[in-house]
């Protein structure tokens, strides 16, 4: 058997019982055997890495970063050696700094920045541009260890702006800065486990279609959730996928024996976000029938749809608020994440009411933290738990990274007209409809869609484009996993299964971040094709039936 049999073979054994961005990896192998022997390129919009950056606030990043080694030097300067930069006056230097350097790359965002902690925020000049310069250099271990007190409120400042964070409150968020999304989400089932919150066979709700690894967590033997699924189905009028949770979907959140939901809003991978009837069901629901509700909210596409509000805003006792710098400022490799806490939730409120064996088991916990442990409120825990507790003090996100994170921030933020957003709505659009376009269909137009992704019901396509006979025949003669082949095998095109993510088991999730603008075009051509192939091949068996 040649390798590429084998690889297909391999495929075809392995589908749908491993994670769909470990079946990515092989679909990606045996395209790549198919581009040996052809001339198209490898595309691979399995995976949701944006192929743009943001350069301006790097730029800023990396001048500043030249100003800090300068202080250092200025402290001690002996060959490849230097000292640590030094507070006092370092204000007046840096403006020094920047007049002597007005045509270094991204200078002019770099003294907003600035002017915007003295001038917006208060800020004292040398304790700010202090904290960003011995940050950048990463001489210290991060203190406070859950994030840099300056950095933390800018940060705020962000996520109030871009995800509507803003209701009118009297209290504010916490914010534990993190290694991206993900690992805010491994720390939180973690966290909520290891103070008995959580246990062990708990039941827990899942919005799906959701990213893989959160089907994945809770059935690890270390969890071992009952996982009640509530699923986005609703169907238009005209036999067309919202990507929305019907009502009575949403219902099943009120049996108080579900102790928390988990939610990526927008969704992944259709990209959609929660319209508000749906928010105000949730409202009444905590309200009425589940007030004890834990919700985990991955916000990560908010910036790609319009007027985006966060549950964070209209739920904030009850919900953590969990966001990734990585698509929005195509940063996925430096790993910027935050989770976000509202000061008086629910989550503390559960802390308080335990029974005394589950308190002594926290105290025992966190003794080694402080002489009360039962004050250190849940975000705080998870900072400690995060480093296994003994390792405490060395927790916390490296600090060149939360200065980055400061400068993406308030690059967003001092972008008062959005230039930057609009450009990565326009790209996701943009593709999109060159996507719908190679495929032949008209692209509906809805206000929720973040369009970072899309996800393609190959059966819808089946029924609206011909029948319900040929979407029956597809299923009765083919499996999912043909049409990733084909993709694979004949184009070198990568996409991944939607039934992976607890979407339709004939859909197929397409990236419209990670490659060029023709090559959704052609992706659209050769499905397109592949499905009139498929078309073809069920007119001709139909004709040697009669």
């Amino acid at each position: 058997m040649d390798n590429f049999s084998f690889q297909r073979e391999e495929i075809e054994r392995v589908y749908g019982k491993i994670s769909p961005f470990e079946l990515k990896d092989k679909l990606i192998n045996l395209a790549e055997e198919s581009k040996k022997s052809g001339a198209h390129s490898l595309l691979d919009a399995g995976r949701g890495n944006p192929n743009w950056i943001a350069a301006t606030p790097r730029e800023a990043f990396f001048t500043f970063g030249q100003f800090a080694v300068k202080e250092s030097r200025r402290v001690w300067n002996d060959n490849d050696l230097a000292g640590m930069p030094k507070k006092e006056g370092i204000a007046e230097r840096f403006m020094e700094f920047v007049r002597a350097n007005q045509d270094a790359p991204g200078i002019e965002l770099l003294s907003k920045i600035i002017n915007y902690g003295v001038t917006v925020k208060g800020f004292n000049g040398d304790d700010w541009i202090y904290e960003l310069a011995d940050g950048i250099i990463g001489d210290n271990y991060p203190q406070p260890d859950r994030m840099l007190r300056h950095i933390e409120s800018v940060v705020n400042d962000y996520l109030i702006q871009e995800l509507c964070y803003n209701e009118p409150l009297e209290g504010k968020f916490n914010i534990f800065a993190v290694e991206g999304a993900t690992a805010g989400m491994c720390y939180i089932f973690d966290s909520l486990i290891a103070n008995n919150i959580l246990s062990k066979g708990d039941k827990i709700a899942l919005m799906a279609p959701i990213f893989t690894p959160y089907l994945e967590i809770p059935h690890l033997p270390r969890y071992n959730f009952e996982v009640i699924k509530i699923t986005a189905d609703e169907v238009s009028e005209d036999g067309s996928r919202t990507w929305q949770y019907p009502a009575l979907e949403i219902d099943k959140l009120c049996d108080p024996t579900i102790k928390a939901v988990f939610i990526v809003n927008p969704s992944n991978p259709p990209s959609v976000a929660m319209r508000p009837e749906t928010i105000d069901q949730l409202k009444n629901i905590v309200e009425n029938h589940n007030p004890n509700l834990m919700i985990i909210s991955d916000d990560v596409y908010g910036t790609f749809v319009n007027n985006f509000c966060s549950l964070m805003a209209d739920l904030p006792y009850n919900t953590i608020g969990v966001y990734s710098y990585s698509k929005y400022f195509g940063v996925t490799g430096w790993r910027l994440g935050t989770i976000a806490l509202y000061e008086d939730n629910v989550f503390d409120k559960l802390l308080r009411e335990q029974d005394e064996d589950k308190k002594k088991r926290a105290r025992r916990r966190y003794s080694g933290l402080s002489t009360n442990p039962d004050k250190i409120p849940f975000i705080d825990r998870i900072v400690a738990d995060s480093r296994q507790v003994a390792l405490n003090h060395t927790a916390g996100l490296s600090t060149p990274q939360q200065v980055q994170m400061a400068f993406f921030s308030l690059f967003a933020i001092i972008d008062r007209e959005n230039k930057y957003k609009q450009l990565t709505k326009d790209i996701c659009r943009r593709r999109q409809r060159l996507l719908f376009d190679g495929l032949g269909l008209d692209l509906r137009e809805d206000p929720f869609d973040a369009a970072y992704y899309t996800q393609f019901d190959l059966l819808e396509w089946a029924s609206r484009n011909h029948n319900d006979e040929f979407a029956n025949y597809l299923q009765e003669t083919y499996k999912p996993v043909d049409i990733l082949l084909r993709l694979a095998e004949q184009s070198s095109i990568v996409l991944l299964s939607g039934s992976g993510f607890h979407g339709p088991e004939w859909s197929i999730r397409i990236s419209l971040a990670n490659l060029n603008d023709e090559s959704y075009s052609k992706i659209g051509q050769v499905l397109r094709k592949i499905l009139q192939d498929y078309a073809a091949e069920w007119e001709e068996s139909k004709k040697l039936k009669q």
